[in-house]
């Protein structure tokens, strides 16, 4: 989220690295819990939302009561939580339907897709070594579903629900960033997670999903880990390190996803999954490389 964190003044600069790393090892974690839940997929999402939204209001309140945006700028960030709500339906319905691994990785993908939107859209000027690192990715990518798709069509379809999560979180992103620069993170997070929790929970019936639990254990940790600690833990870092750290970081998730998937689920990991794995993963780091002046 934002580089400005309502915990920055509880924690110190040695604190940083130790809080990236939870993060990314939190989030990681995300998919499992989604597995592990008794309710649909896209209910899932809403009680993500939902179970995590008090506490997020609480930290909010008392820089939201001061903010200072336009009718026009809240609109947008109703827009973008609905965007972000819709980004949490497709990659909860695609980790159902793939491996833990490659939901987490394809999930990352708006690391790449950014760079994309101002190359065609921004006419942004991006490096050689950019423009590799993009064609890089849509190579692993490819190998990825192939091998998906040998396994069965249905984890296919898994794949292409989170690279559908991808370019939505990455449409989020874009929407949002006007709005973060007069909002702190814990405000973003509160408004985005109450203007998406209403659609997720029509369309979870929408689909006849069962949406009331039976066991609320795997919901409520996934509201407390992913929607609170470690996206809190993340915007705290985004502010102590370059975007290169960052990117190296984020590829910590789907590695523990890998694993995460193998010792619960007994996911393993072919030759070409890996292959692929390491084809996007290399992109994701040549895409954060500091530009040359």
């Amino acid at each position: 989220m934002a580089a400005s964190t309502p915990m920055a003044h509880i924690a110190t600069p040695r604190l940083a690295f130790p809080a990236l790393i939870l993060a990314n090892i939190i989030l990681a974690l995300g998919p499992v819990l989604v597995r592990l839940a008794d309710v649909g997929p896209v209910a899932a999402a809403f009680w993500r939302l939902a179970i995590a939204m008090p506490f997020l209001f609480i930290l909010a309140l008392p820089k939201l009561r001061k903010s200072r945006l336009s009718r026009g700028q809240w609109t947008i960030v109703i827009v973008a939580g609905v965007c972000f709500a819709a980004d949490l339906a497709a990659w909860h319905l695609g980790i159902g339907h793939t491996k833990v691994a490659n939901a987490t990785l394809f999930g990352n993908m708006s690391a790449l897709m950014l760079p994309l939107w101002g190359l065609i859209v921004l006419r942004e000027h991006v490096s050689k070594l950019q423009i590799g690192a993009l064609i890089l990715a849509a190579i692993g990518a490819a190998i990825l579903m192939g091998s998906s798709y040998e396994l069965s069509p249905v984890n296919l379809k898994g794949d292409l629900f989170c690279l559908l999560a991808g370019l939505l979180y990455t449409t989020y992103l874009l929407l949002i960033q006007g709005a973060r620069k007069r909002l702190d993170s814990w405000s973003v997070l509160a408004v985005v997670s109450a203007a998406g929790a209403l659609p997720l929970l029509l369309a979870a019936n929408a689909m006849g999903e069962t949406v009331m639990p039976q066991d609320w254990t795997p919901l409520i940790i996934l509201a407390l880990s992913s929607q609170i600690v470690g996206q809190g833990l993340l915007t705290y870092a985004l502010g102590c390190f370059s975007p290169l750290v960052l990117g190296l970081s984020l590829l910590l998730q789907p590695a523990v996803a890998a694993l995460a998937g193998w010792l619960l689920f007994g996911e393993t990991l072919s030759a070409t999954d890996i292959v692929g794995g390491v084809a996007v993963t290399i992109a994701l780091v040549l895409v954060r490389l500091p530009r040359r002046a």
